[in-house]
């Protein structure tokens, strides 16, 4: 019998009971008392959970564990023939007051997905690598999909070396080394392509999508691109009582001019793939009794099509000039990030499908509207990433929740998806 037939009578599953003792064990490591995860870079939280992870590995797994110099987690198991690894993880850390699926649905799944072959004496030829990247989340020491960007020279060392955790002060080279990392030694560990043949992501969505679609299962197609700018008006403090309306520079309302604007101008493109966001503003003098001199504002905007990011720089330009001229301020605008989309690979993606049809269920095409780890696995490996729906599109909240069914479902698609390209891929 060959091994695509016995794969088709006889497939290989997951274990649901396993998957989900483990997520609720794995969030017991910085549960607080709302019920939510405080899990950040370094934290005692942190350590626990890799102290547990790395334990479960080497156990239940019978993996070869480590730790590299951006204190990312690994564990492997060698493959029959001297090819490149299939990589399958995520992250472990979780945003203040976060949920247990984020991030740990991905390193858990590939943990189980690992074990579940090793247990069926499954012969893979090419080694099969566990990951859990270190800070993927907005952390103290600001700099986020820390251990991914790091370890594959996306993110400067020296800029590393500079950061310092917002509370304590403490440097974060210090933090990583206490992690079992070392910053120093970066550049001679750098990740390529002879490192990582595939790489796989399994993730909540984080969004509406599935769970409105009544679907377990989505693949996703493109990670999104990320832009973002600063903005600063400068208008005219005055005093509140003796400036007439008509003789006010107001800085406030001209930030929140252009605030709806920003608005306006997505929503009329009425595309799935594309947000506009102002998610910060400060005003100042910030008093009662004081027009609003300057103000200051960050506007981000998230699509997977460059074509459309164009167009609503064009409207923002000209938003720009009519506010200007209408309330007689000035906007200066700085570009701060202008992260460009990143598209999955045609193959991983196309074999996720299969697999998908395989295990008899229906799936969508997504982008994702939400930044990943695997945008940084995409220059060094074939990527691919899986979401599960995320119900009433709750994420970075202790609502957070995903049903274990679909977890399950992702699983098993990423057991096929595993073997198929351990078969085909040389």
């Amino acid at each position: 019998m060959t091994n695509e037939l016995s794969r088709k009578i006889s497939p290989i599953t997951v274990n649901e009971e396993r998957i989900a003792g483990r997520l609720n064990q794995l969030a017991q490591y910085g549960i607080n008392d709302h019920g939510g995860i405080d899990r950040s870079l370094g934290s005692r939280a942190d350590m626990d959970a890799r102290a547990w992870l790395k334990d479960l590995w080497k156990r239940e797994v019978a993996a070869d564990v480590s730790t590299d110099p951006a204190a990312n987690l690994w564990a492997e198991r060698e493959g029959s023939e001297p090819l490149k690894p299939i990589v399958l993880g995520s992250h472990h850390d979780a945003v203040a007051n976060g949920g247990k699926y984020d991030g740990a649905v991905g390193v858990l799944l590939a943990t189980e997905v690992v074990q579940a072959l090793k247990e069926s004496g499954y012969a893979h030829r090419h080694p099969l690598k566990i990951v859990s990247f270190s800070a993927e989340e907005p952390n103290p020491y600001n700099i986020s999909t820390l251990g991914s960007r790091l370890i594959t020279g996306a993110l400067d060392s020296k800029q590393v070396s500079e950061a310092i955790h917002l509370q304590t002060g403490e440097k974060l080279s210090e933090t990583l080394k206490k992690l079992g990392g070392d910053v120093t030694k970066i550049s001679e560990h750098l990740l390529n392509s002879e490192d990582m043949g595939v790489f796989l992501e399994c993730h909540i969505e984080q969004g509406r999508n599935l769970i409105d679609h009544g679907i377990s299962l989505a693949v996703v197609s493109t990670i999104t691109g990320i832009y973002r700018e600063e903005v600063t008006i400068y208008g005219e403090a005055n005093h509140a009582g003796t400036t007439m309306m008509k003789n006010r520079h107001d800085a406030l309302l001209a930030g929140a001019e252009l605030s709806l604007a920003v608005e306006k101008i997505v929503v009329a493109l009425k595309r799935r793939d594309t947000v506009g966001t102002v998610g910060h503003f400060a005003v100042s003098p910030n008093s009662a009794n004081i027009i609003p001199g300057e103000v200051h504002l960050i506007i981000e905007v998230r699509t997977s099509d460059g074509h459309v990011l164009n167009e609503i720089l064009h409207q923002m330009n000209q938003k720009c000039a009519e506010i200007e001229n209408k309330r007689q301020v000035h906007i200066k605008r700085k570009v701060i990030l202008n992260q460009k989309a990143v598209p999955m690979d045609p193959l991983v993606r196309k074999t996720l499908q299969q697999s998908i049809k395989e295990c008899n269920e229906t799936y969508l095409d997504l982008p994702s509207m939400a930044g990943h780890d695997s945008v940084h696995m995409v220059p060094i490996a074939r990527t691919g990433m899986l979401f599960v729906p995320s119900i009433g599109g709750k994420s970075h909240c202790p609502e957070e929740e995903t049903k274990i069914e679909d977890i399950v479902k992702a699983g098993n698609v990423l057991i096929r998806t595993v073997m198929a390209l351990d078969k085909e891929l040389d």
